[in-house]
């Protein structure tokens, strides 16, 4: 490809992953990723911005439930009571990859992208997403939380809408 065309897929300057990138940045903050529903999209997309290895410290995938207890250090007690799909478990998931990295921040995505694997209770398109916050010692404004959606489309849509989903919620809770 030569230097006189831009590449189709690179994001665009508005791009959530580029303006949460440049937030990060600007910031002095870092961000890990642990990533189930997505399968490593959501760090794919943050690390096709250039330099953002600056904010980005790593993206786990831990598809399992022994992936998510091994990897991550999910509970037993909450795969148990709640599932892999719960927000209990985005909680653990997005404090655990941020507390493991030391970085500001921790997201997660955690759901059912079909087409099979729904049930009445967890539909196709479940999502949740977890974010989770470290803030400075001593200022006791830290958390964790997680958001529920059940989103429309075929497997790479709910992926997809996940992914971004998920980094629009760390960009919000940046605010």
């Amino acid at each position: 490809m030569s230097d006189t065309h831009a590449d189709p897929s690179a994001p665009t300057d508005d791009a959530v992953e580029r303006r949460l990138g440049r937030r990060l940045r600007d910031r002095g903050e870092t961000l890990a990723v642990a990533e189930s529903l997505t399968g490593g999209l959501v760090g794919s997309l943050l690390t096709d911005v250039p330099g953002s290895s600056g904010y980005v410290d790593r993206s786990v995938v831990a598809y399992s439930n022994d992936a998510k207890l091994d990897a991550l250090g999910v509970t037993r007690e909450s795969l148990d009571a709640h599932g892999a799909v719960s927000a209990p478990v985005a909680r653990e998931m997005a404090r655990s990859v941020r507390d493991d990295a030391g970085t500001t921040w921790g997201v997660s995505t955690t759901g059912i992208a079909g087409p099979a694997g729904g049930t009445e209770e967890k539909p196709v398109g479940l999502v949740f997403v977890g974010v989770a916050y470290a803030a400075p010692w001593g200022t006791g404004d830290s958390f964790a939380r997680a958001e529920r959606r059940v989103l429309d489309g075929d497997r790479w849509t709910v992926k997809a809408e996940s992914a971004r989903w998920a980094l629009r919620a760390v960009e919000d809770a940046l605010d």
